[in-house]
């Protein structure tokens, strides 16, 4: 009787080391799958590309944001730095950490930065801050002392940290897709599209594409998540053709971001001028130690723990998370988050940390670092695509958006509301995330109320020290405001 025959072909061995590497078939996932997770984890993550050059530069010195010294950082270069950066970091999480999170500039600290930051500072050293606070995050990552406070959260905090995240996230794209905005009154603070009624373009589009994507995904079709956003970019563009809705962030009809479009052009050349332009020490010189050391405390708090209840999440729902709520690779993926600040700082474009979008990717089946991989590849291809970046409106990326929160909010389950000193904590922690627009707030929210009623209730020995510890630091972060007054400091 004949051995059996083995397929060696080149390809078969390279598809085998692919599995084995990334460990693709013992996670339950297939490499057409991760290339999928991937490409719609970019979908709904490019949109960065655009964003970060409008927060943190301008076409123009009178349009930016400008420093204490009128200094400005020029679109183009803010651009082509962003992908960049989320091109390299996010390979470093799919090769070192092998998990499936993509990593960008985050847009709480960008904002931060372009609002309170830098009429104190020059951008480089504004910059040396955020870079200042990736080292002090890499240490402690390092250290293992985060990972010990990763896994000194509750489990049923950790569950309400992952449907904060959920209805965070579908937050986001219905407001991003005017589905749901502020009044133009004080009460109530938001309403239904415009005036109560759904009438813009951009809107129907959204809701065009939630049903599609809604239909595909209860349908159980493969890559429902991808075939929607293609579909609903393509019922975009012939409306648009159609309409000419023009794009304007102040008007209630206008695309948010970028109107859909076949793209002039495909090829830009990308403008690396800002990588390395950080200046580590020099705010401390310019403000003092002790005004710098404020915006340091408040870059690490906002980084850290943002990016902890982000991983949190998404370790769930990629079905990664032990019972306990760690993950594989745990402190790898904490090393290369905090490398991320670093990096951001470096080149100029802001702290990088794991985007919650990338839940996106997740949802479509990604479950391994190889999906990172395809969307680090792609981030680096967007600094020489730039246009084809522009072509998927953020309407359409906002129902996916909606979808994935849906599925994260499935983990309200895990949560017992029958023992109110478990349930109130984790109703502050899911509540507060989108009614702030912060996970570091939701996340705050729920362990000071978490320790302060396991204390009060007898129960304080059931608490470990170190979240009473972040608690406390919790505490001075919340009154950072008042504290900074009294210092004499911004």
């Amino acid at each position: 009787m004949s051995a059996p025959q083995t397929d060696t072909t080149p390809r078969n061995r390279f598809a085998t080391g692919l599995d084995r590497f990334f460990s693709i078939t013992h996670r339950g996932s297939t490499i057409p799958r991760e290339i999928r997770g991937g490409l719609v984890s970019f979908v709904t993550m490019a949109y960065i590309v655009i964003l970060n050059p409008l927060i943190l530069g301008g076409f123009s010195q009178d349009q930016a944001p400008q420093d204490v010294l009128g200094g400005w950082l020029q679109n183009a270069q803010v651009a082509a730095a962003t992908g960049l950066v989320a091109g390299l970091m996010t390979i470093a999480m799919g090769l070192i950490a092998n998990l499936p999170f993509g990593i960008a500039a985050g847009l709480g600290i960008n904002s931060f930065l372009a609002v309170s930051v830098v009429h104190q500072v020059t951008w480089a050293e504004a910059m040396g801050l955020v870079v200042i606070n990736g080292v002090v995050i890499v240490i402690l990552a390092l250290t293992g002392i985060r990972t010990m406070i990763f896994t000194a959260v509750p489990p049923q905090l950790k569950a309400a940290i992952t449907v904060g995240i959920g209805l965070f996230i579908a937050f986001i794209g219905l407001v991003d897709s005017g589905f749901v905005r502020t009044t133009k009154n004080a009460s109530p603070p938001l309403q239904l599209g415009e005036d109560g009624s759904v009438s813009a373009l951009p809107t129907i589009v959204f809701l065009i594409g939630l049903v599609i994507i809604g239909t595909l995904m209860a349908r159980k079709v493969k890559g429902a998540l991808l075939i929607g956003i293609v579909a609903t970019t393509i019922v975009a563009i012939i409306l648009q053709a159609i309409f000419k809705v023009p794009t304007s962030v102040d008007s209630p009809t206008g695309w948010n971001l970028n109107a859909p479009g076949l793209p002039n052009a495909l090829f830009a050349v990308p403008d690396l001028s800002l990588v390395g332009h950080a200046d580590v020490f020099g705010a401390f010189t310019r403000i003092g130690p002790i005004a710098a050391s404020m915006l340091v405390f408040t870059l690490v708090f906002t980084n850290f723990f943002d990016a902890m209840g982000t991983m949190t999440g998404l370790a769930k729902a990629a079905g990664v998370a032990n019972p306990d709520g760690t993950f594989p690779r745990l402190k790898s993926a904490l090393v290369v988050e905090g490398a991320g600040a670093i990096a951001g700082g470096g080149a100029s474009v802001s702290s990088n940390t794991v985007f919650i979008d990338s839940a996106a990717g997740i949802g479509e089946g990604a479950r391994t670092g190889m999906a990172s991989v395809v969307t680090g590849l792609l981030f680096l291809a967007s600094m020489f695509l730039t246009p084809l970046t522009q072509v998927v409106p953020l309407e359409v990326a906002a129902a996916g958006l909606v979808v994935v929160g849906a599925l994260m909010v499935a983990q309200v389950k895990d949560i017992d509301w029958t023992d109110f000193g478990a349930a109130l904590p984790a109703f502050l922690t899911i509540v507060i995330m989108p009614l702030t627009y912060s996970i570091a707030n939701g996340i705050g929210a729920g362990f000071i109320s978490w320790v302060l009623i396991k204390l009060l209730s007898g129960r304080g020995r059931q608490v470990s020290w170190l979240l009473y510890v972040v608690a406390a630091g919790f505490l001075l972060y919340f009154a950072r405001g008042p504290l900074e007054a009294l210092l004499g400091v911004g």
